[in-house]
């Protein structure tokens, strides 16, 4: 049995150990959907990646994204690690700045901004729709958001990749303080076929000028420390809703901090491109011996 190459990486970290966890498995092109998805339960990570020779001939990789129940096209984080596992261990080069990803959502532009441990990986969403707008948008939404005062910005279901209910609040503390109710946003998220509601605030006194929550209750987790795609869709909302406002070229946000975490992403918005990442950090390089 010979041994792959694995990482295990801290995923838009402001300081060590505040970002979302990711295994990176790099080799596995003999292993079945089977192993895969084995593994990925084992590690009990919220996602772990596997780095493939790409089919697509534009693509620098191809990845595949597992949770511990099922392999999904798509997700944010695991796409800005895995961007940095295939630089890290010199399985891609970047072409003008970009590294192009192969996934289950297409082939997808990733810009590579500095280097070293100061370098930034930012990916572009694979696109944006604002489906429904309003607290009245769906009748189990109003309960989802409970015990919370709203924004300026109308409660609305956008999709692009992943789907999500997001929620501007009112101030960074209340938002801060919430104690959401789970279960309303699970039957939200269920009966809406969405990742679940992700609540955002503007900060005015700080570097960060958004602060964010995510509940991903539609794929089992209670709340999200680091959401590369969430942050996107928010980002494309603002972008929609107020195309001339202060935020409207772009912020960084925090996110996690109410769970223990310090998440720092970053998101850039050029036009109808939404361009959303952060930094990452390799914390454990070493070698997998798995049975397929």
């Amino acid at each position: 049995m010979t041994p792959l190459r694995y990482l295990h990486l801290d995923v838009f970290a402001a300081t060590a150990g505040g970002g979302n966890h990711l295994g990176v498995v790099m080799g596995a092109e003999t292993w079945s959907c089977d192993a895969m998805q084995r593994f990925a339960r084992w590690t009990a990570l919220v996602e772990t990646t596997f780095l493939l020779p790409p089919t697509d001939p534009k693509a620098s990789y191809r990845v595949r994204i597992f949770t511990p129940h099922k392999e999904i096209p798509f997700a944010g984080h695991p796409s800005i690690g895995s961007a940095h596992a295939a630089l890290a261990c010199g399985l891609a080069e970047p072409r003008d700045a970009l590294l192009w990803q192969e996934c289950g959502a297409g082939t997808l532009p990733i810009r590579v901004e500095g280097h070293g441990a100061s370098r930034e990986l930012l990916l572009q969403s694979p696109g944006e729709r604002v489906l429904a707008t309003g607290v009245d948008a769906h009748p189990l939404l109003a309960s989802a958001l409970a015990g919370i005062d709203l924004g300026q910005l109308p409660p609305a279901l956008v999709d692009g990749g992943r789907r999500w209910w997001l929620a501007e609040v009112a101030d960074e503390a209340s938002l801060r303080a919430w104690q959401p109710d789970h279960q309303a946003i699970l039957a939200l998220a269920t009966a809406s076929d969405s990742m679940g509601l992700c609540a955002f605030a503007r900060v005015s006194h700080a570097d960060r000028r958004l602060v964010v929550r995510a509940f991903p209750a539609g794929v089992g987790i209670v709340e999200d420390p680091a959401s590369g795609a969430a942050n996107g869709l928010i980002g494309a909302y603002i972008a929609h809703a107020e195309p001339h406002g202060p935020l409207a070229r772009g912020y960084e946000v925090s996110q996690g901090r109410e769970m223990g975490h310090d998440a720092r992403l970053v998101v850039q918005i050029d036009g109808a491109s939404i361009w959303v990442g952060g930094s990452s950090h390799t914390v454990i390089d070493g070698a997998l011996t798995w049975s397929t």
